[in-house]
């Protein structure tokens, strides 16, 4: 009897500990300072090169997702360009936006917070340990099941716990604020109307909430739980108590003298706002993975685009004014494993089924995201040619000149993806990896390594060396690193 409660009152009094648990709560804010917080504007004092604008479109995909995305990184700044008038810059320095959905998030956010120390922890802190079996771990484990049993502490609240203690070390985006990092947008999907919702100060404000005092964990395990094998994280809505008002610069758009496309898109970007800003009908938000909206993190980089275009048409200043240049790398870790199901009379099974119904459409809209980037940019180049003719040298038309004033700058959309390699049999490896949060050190190895080769192989890098006239010459990096 001495020896059972010598042994059951610790274990009861540490269960009672754990039963303790409740959320983090988003906290509250009683005015919105369109000037502070963690947003585009706010960020633009540390972009560094005026004529570059370099974007980063992470996708979702696990560890998969997470060490391919960590290979562009590394290319990046293992490579500088060597300009014709003596100037010579990483790579990486001229990155200032980085999208990341559900795996690639988690490198997006870490490289913002460490910066260069990235490279030397990434890979045993995340990339190369099994995350999931340790996850599994502690759910299975009884100290945690109390915590598990909360109002509102799901698996995704167990993650993002896990995941502050292994990589976070709990910081928040007040951390990232201060930083002189590139500004990232982690996007996760909101279940109740599917709209996908950004952890970014001008989306916050909505929701009358502080995003500087939110943990980057939190964000990291919301833009990948995935549905039903991760709970949703929830976020608190205090929309109305704050006089939200959105943006200035969709009303700007909206008001007139842009494109009929980009004034409706912008209206519905109002509409999704003013939405989510409905603290008294939708006091909770319940967040899960950002790939169920967009899997390459597109959308975002698309709509930023779009608004600096129908704002520059009006002769309102944005990034557009300095730049010369826009290069996109789409990083996209989606991966195809064959199936054989066409070979079998007998059809897939059920969660076979919902897996490939569900993967199906968001790699189309993504292909479709791609296709519209490009798309941008054959117009401006289109319109540009058009303002250079002869023709309409003399035209005085405002509806035709509004329309041919688009911004002086060239695009180049980088396709970072398995299929663009040329050893095909290292394609088709690439291809079957499981999208999981534990991957052999090997696997994480190769997808680096790839990451590399078809950012060297592709014609529009290529291109971007040479219309800007520069030579790519490797860094010295210290080795292991």
């Amino acid at each position: 009897m001495h020896l059972a409660r010598t042994i059951l009152v610790p274990l009861i009094a540490l269960l009672a500990l754990a039963g303790c648990a409740t959320r983090p709560i988003n906290p509250p804010i009683t005015t919105v300072d369109p000037d502070a917080g963690y947003r585009i504007e706010t960020r633009q004092v540390h972009f560094k090169h005026p004529e570059t604008l370099v974007i980063l479109a992470f996708s979702g995909g696990g560890t998969r997702a997470a060490a391919f995305s960590y290979g562009v990184l590394e290319f990046l700044r293992n490579f500088e360009i060597a300009m014709a008038d003596g100037r010579r810059s990483r790579l990486l320095d001229d990155v200032e936006v980085i999208t990341g959905v559900s795996g690639g998030s988690f490198t997006a956010l870490a490289y913002a917070l460490y910066g260069d120390r990235l490279f030397t922890e990434y890979e045993q802190r995340f990339l190369k340990r099994n995350v999931q079996g340790e996850l599994i771990g502690r759910a299975v484990n009884p100290f945690y099941w109390p915590k598990l049993a909360s109002t509102g502490w799901g698996r995704s609240e167990l993650a993002a716990e896990f995941y502050d203690e292994i990589l976070f070390n709990g910081a928040t985006f007040a951390d990232l604020n201060r930083g002189a990092g590139p500004l990232v947008l982690a996007s996760a999907t909101d279940v109740a109307t599917g709209a996908r919702v950004v952890f970014d100060q001008s989306v916050f404000d909505g929701l009358c909430s502080n995003l500087d005092a939110v943990r980057l964990s939190r964000a990291a395990a919301a833009s990948s739980a995935v549905p039903g094998a991760l709970s949703p994280i929830t976020l608190n809505n205090y929309g109305g108590t704050c006089d939200y008002k959105p943006p200035a610069r969709l009303e700007l758009i909206t008001e007139g003298g842009v494109s009929t496309r980009a004034s409706a898109r912008a209206k519905r970007q109002i509409t999704e706002l003013l939405a989510l800003a409905d603290g008294t009908r939708r006091p909770y938000l319940h967040l899960v993975d950002g790939g169920v909206a967009d899997n390459v993190g597109m959308r975002g980089v698309l709509t930023m685009l779009e608004e600096m275009e129908a704002l520059h048409s009006v002769d309102v200043p944005t990034r557009l004014d300095s730049a010369r240049r826009i290069v996109v790398f789409v990083v996209n870790s989606k991966a195809s494993p064959r199936t054989h199901w066409e070979e079998s009379e007998s059809p897939p099974g059920v969660v076979s089924l919902v897996v490939q119904s569900s993967g199906i459409p968001i790699e189309h809209y993504s292909y479709e995201s791609i296709e519209l980037l490009e798309d941008r940019e054959a117009r401006w180049k289109t319109m540009r040619h058009l303002r250079e003719s002869a023709a309409m040298a003399d035209n005085k038309d405002p509806a035709i000149t509004a329309e041919l004033k688009t911004p002086d700058v060239e695009i180049y959309t980088i396709d970072v993806s398995f299929d663009a390699l040329e050893d095909k049999s290292e394609s088709r490896y690439l291809n079957e990896l499981p999208t999981s949060f534990a991957l052999p050190a090997e696997s994480v190895d190769r997808l680096r390594a790839a990451a590399g080769k078809i950012i060297m192989g592709s014609p529009e890098f290529q291109r971007l060396l040479r219309e800007a006239g520069g030579t790519l010459v490797p860094r010295e990096v210290a080795a292991g690193h």
